[in-house]
Order: C-alpha cells, then sequence, then structure tokens
C-alpha cells in the first residue's frame, strides 16, 4: 500500500476568521437592526438623584405626547412579575440581598434607577414623552465611598437591614501571622481599583416578539449569555422556559457588561406580553454610563512578609468592594473570584484573604474583562515591586526568585486551590529576553545620572488566571447558582458536510473559525465544509454561553468530545462496510482503511451516506452520524503569562508615554494563532485604559462626573504602542485539547505592568505609589508632593 504523509492539521493555523467578512462590510445583524412589523419602542424615565423616595409620580403629560401608546411606573406594572431581578452568586448564607425591581416603586438608590417606562411608535417620541414624566423625590442621605460606607452613622442604601455590610467572605491557608512574625521584612500596601465603565462598541439593546401562537416569545438581545436570560426571564416573569426563545444575534463586545441579565430584557418582556406587540429598547450611551454595571470598585490592602534574601513566607489580603445599590447577576462573587489568584506565580506557606462586600448609592458593579482575575494580578505585582524596593532588589530578581518550579500535572498553590500546569520561569525570561531587560536598566541608571527630565522606567505584570470557568462541583462549593458545564453537538449531513451546535455564544472571539477548525481536524474533513450554529436558545438549548475564559477550554473541549462520539459511531460503520473488526481500522485524513494493508477504504463522507441511508447498518443502531457531548472539567484551567511595558515619563508635564509593550502569555494549546493575537490586542489595550485613562467619577451628591465619552477617556488607536507578543506552550492536563484560554490575559497583565513601569521611573525621585489612572495631572503632583518632602 503506497503510503501519504498526513495532512498538516488545521489546529495550529491562522485561518482567516469566517466571521469577519459580515461584520467589515455592513451584513452583521445588531438587535437595533430588528424592528418587527407594529414594534413600540421603550424609554425608561431615571431617577436623578442618587438616593430618595418616590413620593409621586406624574405621567399625564407623557401619555398625552404624540405616538405615546402607554406609559407605566412600578407601582403599574407591580403584578408583572414573579420575582425580582436575582442575583446568581450569594456568596454566604448570611449575605444581605435587597429587593431589585425592574422599575423601582417606593425608593431609588443611585442616579439612573428606573421609576417608570414610556411606549411609543417609534424611539424618538419614547424619549420626548420620558422627560414629560414627572416625579417627586423626598432626598435622602447617600454614600459613595465605600470605605466610608462603612462607619458608624454612614448613610444606609437600604435601611431595612441597617448596615451597609453585604458579606464578608474569608479564605485562610496556613498561619500567616506567625509567617510574618518571622519575616526579615515586611511591606504593606494600599492599591485603589477605581470604577470602570465597559463602553462595548454596540449598547445593549433588545427585542421581544410575541409568537403568534402558542403563547410564547422571541428575545432578541445583544448578550453574552443567551441560556442565562432564557432561564433568569422565565423565573422573574413567571414565564415557562420552554415558551421563551432568546436569540444572541451578532454581538458588538461585551466584556462582562453583557454577562447579565437587566431590567431593560425584563420590561420588555412583560410589556409586549401585556400589549402583544413587539416591544424594543435601545440603549443610549449615556444610559449606558448609569444603567450597564460597572467593573471594579475595590479598595486593597495588602500585606507581605519576605526574608532578608527576598523569600516571600507569607500574604494577608484585606478588601473592600464595592457592590453598588443591588446584586446583580454576579456581583457579590466578582471579588471572592480572584482569592485564588492574589498569591499570583510565587510558591510560599502561608496565605490569608478576606474580603468585604459594601453596599453604595451607585450603579451595580458586575463582571468586567479578567474580572477578579485583573484586580488580583494588579495587587500582588504592585506589591512585589513595594517589596524588591524594602529589599533593595531589581524586581524581576525578585519575582523569579519566588515562582513555582515547572510542573504538568496539578500543584497546589498557597491559595489552597491546584494550578494545572506551568513553566513560569521560561515565560518571564522570554519576556525579559524580548524586551532587552539588562539594557534598559543600563539606559535608565545613565538617564539618571544626566539628571534628564524624562525618565525611564520598566515595570512588570507576570499573573495567571483561573480560566476555563467551568467545574460545577466548585462552582457549587462556592455558592454559585450554576453548572459549569458546556454543551456541543456535531452532526454530519447526507452529502458528509458537517455542523456544529455549541452552548457557547461568542461576541468577537472567533468561535466559527476556531470550532471548525477543531472540528475539521476531528472529522478529516475542510473546514469550510463545517456550519457552526450558535447564540440561539432554540437552536441550542443547553449552553453556560461565554465568560470566564471559559469558550475553548470547556465549549471546544464539548465540541471535540461529540466529533469523537461521531468517529467511534462512524468506525463501526466502516468495520461493517468493509467487512473488518472495527478494532483493525485506523483513521487518516477522513479515509478508514485497515492498517498495514492495501485493502478498500471508505470516507467518513460516504460513511455519513450510508448511516443516512441506514439500508445496511450494524444490526441495532440508529441512523445518522451525530452525537451530543457535555464536557464538564475536574478543574479550571490556569493560562498564564508575563508582561513588560516599558514608559517615559515626562517630569515636567506628569504625561506617561509607553515606548515597548511586550507580552509573553501561555494560553495551553493554541488553535487559532491569529485568534490569540487578537485576544491579546483587545485586553490589553483595555488594560492600558484603566492603567492611564479610564475612570467612573462621582460627585459629593453621587451625580457621575463622566456620564458621556467627553468625560470618560476611552483609549484611542493613537494612544496605544505596537505590541511585542510571544508565547509558550504548556498544555492543560483537565482538558484534551490542552487548551487554557486567553480572552482575559491581555487585560490582566496590563494594567500592573504599566502602573509599575510609571512608578520604577519615578522611583528615584521618592514616587513610590500612584493610584489608577495616571492622568498627567495625577503624576505631576505625586512629582511635585514628592519633591517637597
Amino acid at each position: 500500500m503506497t503510503q501519504t504523509a498526513p495532512k498538516p492539521p488545521h489546529v495550529g493555523q491562522s485561518l482567516p476568521r469566517r466571521e469577519d467578512a459580515a461584520l467589515i462590510t455592513g451584513r452583521a445583524t445588531w438587535t437595533d437592526d430588528i424592528v418587527p412589523p407594529a414594534t413600540v419602542h421603550l424609554a425608561i424615565v431615571r431617577s436623578p438623584v442618587a438616593h430618595a423616595r418616590i413620593t409621586a409620580v406624574d405621567t399625564a403629560a407623557a401619555r398625552d405626547h404624540a405616538g405615546v401608546v402607554a406609559v407605566f411606573t412600578g407601582a403599574d406594572l407591580a403584578g408583572e412579575y414573579a420575582a425580582g431581578i436575582p442575583t446568581g452568586w450569594p456568596v454566604t448564607e448570611d449575605i444581605l440581598v435587597p429587593e431589585h425591581l425592574p422599575l423601582a416603586r417606593d425608593e431609588v438608590n443611585h442616579v439612573g434607577d428606573g421609576v417608570a417606562v414610556v411606549v411609543a411608535t417609534d424611539a424618538a417620541a419614547a424619549r420626548d414623552a420620558a422627560e414629560l414624566v414627572v416625579v417627586d423625590y423626598d432626598e435622602l442621605p447617600g454614600v459613595f465611598d465605600i470605605e466610608a460606607a462603612l462607619e458608624l452613622g454612614a448613610p444606609l442604601v437600604h435601611e431595612q437591614f441597617g448596615t451597609n455590610h453585604c458579606y464578608t467572605w474569608p479564605l485562610a491557608v496556613g498561619d500567616v501571622d506567625a509567617a510574618l512574625a518571622q519575616a526579615d521584612v515586611v511591606v504593606e500596601g494600599r492599591y485603589l481599583q477605581q470604577r470602570v465603565i465597559p463602553s462595548p462598541m454596540e449598547p445593549r439593546a433588545v427585542v421581544v416578539t410575541p409568537d403568534a401562537v402558542g403563547g410564547g416569545f422571541t428575545v432578541h438581545t445583544s448578550t453574552q449569555v443567551p441560556h442565562f436570560v432564557r432561564d433568569i426571564l422565565a423565573a422573574i416573569c413567571g414565564i415557562s422556559d420552554t415558551k421563551l426563545r432568546v436569540v444572541a444575534p451578532d454581538v458588538g463586545g461585551g466584556f462582562g457588561a453583557k454577562l447579565n441579565v437587566y431590567a431593560e430584557e425584563a420590561l420588555a418582556l412583560v410589556l409586549a406580553r401585556r400589549l402583544r406587540r413587539p416591544v424594543k429598547w435601545t440603549e443610549t450611551r449615556s444610559e449606558h454610563h448609569i444603567a450597564t454595571t460597572h467593573g471594579r470598585g475595590q479598595v486593597q490592602y495588602m500585606t507581605i512578609g519576605a526574608t532578608r534574601d527576598g523569600t516571600i513566607l507569607g500574604m494577608k489580603v484585606r478588601l473592600v468592594a464595592d457592590m453598588g445599590a443591588y446584586l446583580q447577576l454576579l456581583t457579590p462573587g466578582i471579588a471572592v473570584f480572584g482569592a485564588f489568584t492574589y498569591c499570583g506565580l510565587y510558591d510560599f506557606g502561608a496565605y490569608d484573604f478576606e474580603c468585604r462586600g459594601v453596599f453604595t448609592n451607585l450603579t451595580p458593579t458586575d463582571a468586567y474583562r479578567g474580572a477578579g482575575r485583573s484586580e488580583a494580578a494588579y495587587a500582588h505585582e504592585r506589591v512585589m515591586d513595594d517589596l524588591a524596593r524594602a529589599l533593595d532588589m531589581d524586581p524581576a530578581e525578585l519575582r523569579l526568585r519566588n515562582l513555582h518550579p515547572p510542573f504538568d500535572a496539578p500543584r497546589t498553590v498557597p491559595s489552597g486551590v491546584q494550578y494545572d500546569s506551568g513553566d513560569y520561569e521560561r515565560a518571564m525570561r522570554r519576556a525579559l529576553e524580548l524586551v532587552g531587560y539588562d539594557d534598559l536598566r543600563a539606559e535608565q541608571a545613565q538617564r539618571r545620572a544626566a539628571g534628564e527630565s524624562v525618565e525611564l522606567g520598566v515595570g512588570i505584570g507576570n499573573f495567571t488566571e483561573s480560566g476555563g470557568l467551568s467545574p460545577s462541583k466548585v462552582a457549587a462549593g462556592v455558592r454559585l447558582q450554576s453548572g459549569g458545564w458546556e454543551a456541543a453537538t456535531v452532526r454530519m449531513t447526507t452529502a458528509g458536510r458537517a455542523e456544529v451546535v455549541t452552548g457557547t455564544s461568542p461576541h468577537g472571539q472567533g468561535h466559527e473559525t476556531a470550532w471548525a477548525q477543531i472540528t475539521a481536524d476531528s472529522l478529516g474533513i475542510d473546514p469550510a465544509d463545517v456550519e457552526v450554529f450558535h447564540g440561539d436558545t432554540m437552536v441550542a438549548p443547553f449552553g453556560r454561553d461565554t465568560y470566564g475564559s471559559r469558550s475553548l477550554a470547556v465549549g471546544g473541549t464539548a465540541v471535540y468530545g461529540a466529533a469523537e462520539k461521531v468517529i467511534a459511531k462512524a468506525r463501526l460503520i466502516a468495520a461493517h462496510l468493509l467487512e473488518a473488526a472495527d478494532s483493525d481500522l485506523e483513521f487518516v485524513d477522513g479515509v478508514f482503511s485497515v492498517a498495514g494493508t492495501s485493502g478498500p477504504s471508505i470516507t467518513i463522507q460516504e460513511v455519513a451516506g450510508a448511516a443516512s441511508l441506514a439500508a445496511d447498518l450494524p444490526e441495532g443502531m440508529e441512523p445518522n452520524l451525530t452525537a451530543d457531548h457535555h464536557f464538564d472539567p475536574p478543574n479550571f484551567t490556569w493560562p498564564f503569562g508575563t508582561h513588560i511595558c516599558v514608559v517615559e515619563v515626562d517630569t515636567e508635564t506628569g504625561m506617561t508615554r509607553i515606548r515597548r509593550f511586550v507580552a509573553v502569555d501561555d494560553c495551553g494549546r493554541i488553535v487559532n494563532p491569529q485568534i490569540v493575537d487578537g485576544q491579546l490586542h483587545g485586553g490589553i489595550a483595555q488594560g492600558i485604559g484603566q492603567a492611564l485613562y479610564e475612570q467612573a467619577t462621582f460627585d459629593e451628591a453621587g451625580q457621575p462626573t463622566a456620564a458621556t465619552l467627553a468625560d470618560y477617556a476611552v483609549p484611542a488607536a493613537s494612544d496605544l504602542p505596537v505590541f511585542d507578543l510571544d508565547q509558550t506552550i504548556t498544555p492543560s492536563p483537565t482538558n484534551p485539547l490542552g487548551a487554557k484560554g486567553i480572552g482575559e490575559s491581555g487585560a490582566i497583565g496590563s494594567s500592573p505592568a504599566v502602573v509599575n513601569a510609571a512608578i520604577d521611573a519615578l522611583a528615584a525621585r521618592g514616587v513610590t505609589h500612584l493610584d489608577m489612572p495616571l492622568t498627567p495631572q495625577r503624576v505631576w503632583r505625586a512629582i511635585t508632593d514628592a519633591a517637597k518632602v
């Protein structure tokens, strides 16, 4: 038999993203493009004050406005809901959970809280009429600082609780007090994670259409989580989940903000039910700043102890986390999620973590790219630099001295969890090599000796993250009210092509391309012959959706598992047709043949045709090649990496300019390198945005002072450097693909690298602390203040 070389695999190649053609030619379908016949539009009347009792709502003028169909207050819709908007992560048994209604009835608790809704024949008429609704407010004191909210006598966000303290969540491994007592050097740091606004290119939108028959509804919504939306809306509105079809069309960015179920989605559903016509709402950019969840919002107290030679002995973490006024889907758990990675890549003996969740009269917080893990990496990398200064040690050397040694099987780390695999020194040394670390230190010294006004700084951001968010037992252990499995179906058509149905729901991650690559390699067919379906709960009834760097490691593995089941069935049919034992067959490049012979063979397309014809199948076998697979991993995956930022800080103006940015990431086995690079570009840009530009700010009355993109500084492409990217590959043992995830890594490693670089530039001038964002004014003031000492 003539042997031919196997075709190269598609996994590992930078196949062009098949999603992009529609996106760049204007043929994508966004939720706002969907306008069924007879659609009415919603506008929400939002509170202009942060905390007040509602004493009266006058809707008469709004009802008389041209085009208005109806106006409803919270009281008008009281009977429409079976429950309020729930939180899906009540992290402790004694957590305080306030009632959260789609429209406030008696009290508003943040600027932007919905008070009434106007329904009109067009969006402009609805917005105009909303301005005619007159609401009388009896203002109450508010609290807008999370530490002040815990002080005795602070105004109460929810008076019935008698406190603003939402929960306390602890984790302790070893005796941290004893470890710190033995340390030669103990360093304490207080770091701020400012609130940030997600700002996706596409704001939120929802369209709900009643079915003509059957009493069901189709919900089109710009979401990362159509399955969550279906399940939670069914509970809120008292509708059977079998009567809800949720579709996520093209979604223009999510960043965690669209990992939620919002008041507007519930309002649209109950009003579509009440009015028996399609209902639509599209968020304005200003609404996005006050009605969509914010990210971050923490004060981090870090204590770390080490010996004189730099060996870390223990770490203590104390967090105060801003919940905002209500608990959205994951609000309480975001800070807790970081508990397992505050120890970073470093090996030491004792660890103690405590997080206190706190209510404020501000927009609720929730997931934001890198949720919990980004905050953790920022804190542990800031305190590592502070420790290096206290020891008079090079910050790179300190880190290298404390890294875990290489491991390819699960290893228990200081926080008590098991990381899956890692070779941290290899990634870090590669990043140091790429950036030219020693040469940069020499240049820095030369500049300082010359007394130059523009200082050079180098900052390191080492990180790992709990990616592949998944294990259902672990989720239950931390009281997350969701399984962590993922589902997929692979089926071959009569013509021998493949269809993949995935429970993940992409919003820019390139699932259609990557899933086709995985399936094509498994089945031995061309990726062009694979169609991928997603984001529709009627097409994919089972799924846990997309967030937490889980899509490839969990969802992609589910696809791989379903494809392997198809191959297993195809092997039995092929053996029957070839009159051979199935154990004697080999399967190479889509062809079954008897190993070691030149006898007959059969392609998988021919097997698919035979399975459909069903005239000659093994006894008792069902027709067709199709398989479902649900994958529930035994552990998270733990992507890691080293980001190094080089900055120049003009000490006369405070301007920080990024000269170079190097990132060496390890996301396990890579399916599509181009997609990995794209995810890193976006993530690093967001991390730089938080470090240098972005902050949701409020005045003393809780009024947002960055309420539009004219005030809230999202970086433009011209603000960003070229990113020098490289990868190491350490396969994960938790899934057969060896994948770890990459969607959040860029946002996790970049912020600490940027801030550490700026402080490194200024440390010789006495500036050893800066809070994000590093605006020129903030940096200049720090330089000026240090010069006075």
